[in-house]
């Protein structure tokens, strides 16, 4: 099964933005942000997009498609 990994934890570490932060400037709740962070959930394209603008970063940095992943 096809999978979506994500470096958002990474980023956000980087950039030493807690969870709720990107949450709020992304417009979601920390637990969404939780979720995308452990691969439980893929947010829609336009969260993912919020997410990279947010973090200043490309689409493709924050999220990789993996077609032999498991979810």
């Amino acid at each position: 099964m096809p999978a979506i990994r994500n470096q958002i934890r990474e980023l956000r570490a980087l950039r030493e933005m807690t969870q709720q932060e990107l949450a709020d400037r992304v417009g979601v709740t920390r637990q969404t942000v939780i979720a995308i962070e452990q691969d439980k959930y893929s947010p829609s394209l336009e969260t993912a997009f919020k997410v990279a603008i947010v973090l200043g970063v490309s689409l493709e940095q924050c999220f990789q498609y993996d077609p032999r992943g498991k979810r």
